[in-house]
């Protein structure tokens, strides 16, 4: 039997039954002398087997000389996790590591029953694992005794911070006894963390493991380049291009989950989805369904996919963008562990190709350029398959060869391998048509031609919608801060925009009718982009009436209000204590009227 040197023989037991040959580096990292009952900061990568890890660490605190607990009374530890799938996760993997034990491990998450959960509490348990807020809910209703704490953990210390748990935090440690042993494991340490870690921890040992690299070694990152309106046609031929046992595709927001899991539904995949706005039976379901093979693609935003592990995960896919490097190696880390190969594939629009460039290098990460696979790619792909099928190779059994003789009678070979090719293919959604693999080339025109090309483009535009957005010159709306936006929240590329015309009190925007769609799920059913600013589609083009005339232009003097000539501004001289007639760039040589030698002023 494999042994481990220094881990308590009942938890070495149970590693060597669960196939463990040899631990991973954090899990080393705590099992060493000096972290020996001291509190430790503990930073490693998203799958490096941080729940071992800290199930290892705080073994000896709660058991001693023990090679048993006891009866169950008040908690000997608590596990804080960010998320309830995170928490229930921890539960499992510590309930078969202290298995040989005999430890209670008992949980405490929002979602579930608190009365049920009261009882449970109330009969006693040696390990409480539970999200901040229904922890802090027992604490303040009596319910969980923290008086005969020897440990607290804080499992991915950092995503807490972000969700907003700080106080719930600070109350909990707070509460427990200040002589127990605190632990903090974090996939990266932020100010925040560090300042934490100083309030509540004593004496801590830092520990930093680096498993980036053998996780980029085990994953194969690919970035394929595509048009913003073919993003979702180009995922759907990489998940038939793979065929993956189970797939993970990253989404921002919730709107585009929802939008996604429908497009994908309807195109034959068996897929799930993950979001906040799932009730905590509906989240349990659906990992369920991934881990026993009902579905095979799950959708999710980060939060809710935030320290899953789901198994035989073989396909991360990034439909949108990560923001930083440490969620990129988030994302990819579910996929590719325990010495598994996995795939992160990002989807990368055009637009945003030097952007993700400078993402990957920041990240550590080498990704290999590509375009997506396209219709010909994936036939000859499922056709590979379908000659590999092991069903091709087995025996003939004893009792299918009358069948066979009988097929074979009545049907000539081909028309026996052109049913087998139909069964095989059935039900199989097609993949999709893409446009070209390469970017277009826009040429620019000349300085006397660009007036003339912006109408051309326009009408080379294609099919397009036009939006009204609330926000027009009253509110001093410019293109420059208004295109981002549309970009960002709307989950679109500046290709997918066509003309901005800008009114007083709105402001019409075309986009492609291929990226319509994708737009308003983004958006969302407010359809709001930013601090109150909404998004309506029309029925058709905006009627603008007769094109208006420009407040100024660079030779003219302003118009005037009512007048149908122009009137000569008055401008302040640099004392400001008299008008003058000329404005001050009207002398073209030094010493003419108007000329200010001090300082040459531009024209307003």
């Amino acid at each position: 039997m494999t042994t481990f040197d220094g881990i308590v023989p009942a938890l070495a037991h149970a590693l060597a039954a669960r196939g463990y040959l040899e631990l991973t580096p954090v899990q080393q990292a705590v099992t060493g002398p000096d972290l020996e009952e001291r509190d430790a900061l503990v930073s490693a990568q998203t799958g490096s087997g941080k729940t071992v890890a800290f199930g290892i660490a705080i073994a000896r605190t709660l058991l001693g000389d023990a090679e048993r607990f006891g009866p169950a009374g008040a908690p000997l530890a608590l596990a804080i996790a960010p998320t309830r799938e995170l928490a229930l996760q921890v539960m499992r993997e510590l309930e078969w590591l202290y298995a040989e034990t005999g430890a209670t491990v008992a949980s405490c998450v929002g979602g579930m029953d608190m009365r049920t959960e009261r009882r449970v509490l109330e009969r006693g348990a040696h390990i409480v694992v539970g999200t901040p807020g229904r922890l802090r809910d027992h604490i303040m209703r009596n319910s969980l005794d923290m008086s005969a704490l020897r440990a607290v953990v804080l499992d991915e210390a950092d995503e807490m911070l972000d969700l907003g748990f700080r106080e719930d935090l600070e109350f909990i440690l707070n509460a427990a006894p200040p002589e127990r042993r605190t632990l903090m494991f974090s996939a990266t340490v932020p100010r925040a963390i560090a300042a934490l870690a100083a309030s509540y921890q004593r004496d801590a040992l830092r520990v930093s493991v680096q498993s980036a690299e053998k996780q980029h070694a085990d994953i194969d990152y690919r970035a394929l380049t595509v048009a913003g309106h073919d993003r979702e046609n180009a995922i759907i031929n990489v998940l038939r291009y793979y065929e993956a046992a189970s797939a993970l595709v990253f989404c921002s927001t919730r709107a585009a989950v929802n939008h996604m899991t429908a497009r994908f539904n309807n195109r034959g995949f068996s897929v799930v989805a993950l979001s906040g706005e799932l009730s905590q039976s509906e989240r349990t379901h659906a990992l369920q369904a991934m881990r026993d093979g009902r579905a095979r693609v799950c959708i999710a935003t980060d939060v809710a996919a935030r320290g899953i592990d789901l198994p035989n995960l073989e396909l991360v896919v990034h439909a949108d963008m990560p923001t930083n490097p440490d969620t990129l190696l988030h994302r990819s880390g579910r996929t590719g562990r325990a010495g598994r190969k996995g795939i992160s594939v990002l989807i990368v629009p055009y637009s945003a190709r030097r952007r993700i460039e400078r993402l990957l290098q920041n990240a550590s990460v080498k990704a290999f350029w590509t375009t997506p696979p396209t219709i010909e790619d994936v036939n000859k792909r499922d056709d590979e398959r379908l000659l590999a099928n092991p069903l091709l190779a087995g025996p003939v059994a004893a009792e299918e060869k009358a069948l066979v003789r009988q097929l074979l009678e009545q049907n000539s070979p081909e028309q026996i391998a052109a049913a087998f090719v139909r069964v095989l293919r059935a039900g199989r959604s097609a993949p999709e048509e893409l446009a070209e693999s390469q970017p277009p080339e826009r040429e620019r025109p000349e300085r006397g031609e660009r007036q003339a090309a912006k109408p051309a483009r326009e009408r080379e535009f294609g099919p397009s919608v036009w939006f009204s957005v609330s926000v027009g010159r009253k509110q001093n709306a410019e293109p420059r801060w208004l295109l981002p936006m549309l970009c960002r929240r709307g989950n679109i590329t500046k290709g997918d925009i066509g003309a901005i015309r800008m009114q007083q009190a709105e402001t019409f925007v075309q986009l492609t009718a291929a990226s319509a769609d994708g737009f308003l799920a983004a958006l969302g059913p407010e359809r709001v982009l930013e601090n109150g600013i909404r998004a309506t589609r029309l029925e058709g083009a905006p009627d603008m009436g007769e094109a208006p005339q420009r407040a100024y232009s660079k030779r003219k003097d302003f118009a005037a209000a009512d007048a149908g000539k122009p009137e000569r501004p008055k401008f302040r001289d640099r004392k400001g204590d008299k008008s003058v007639d000329k404005a001050p760039w009207a002398g073209k040589k030094a010493g003419k009227p108007g000329f200010d030698k001090a300082k040459k002023r531009k024209k307003p």
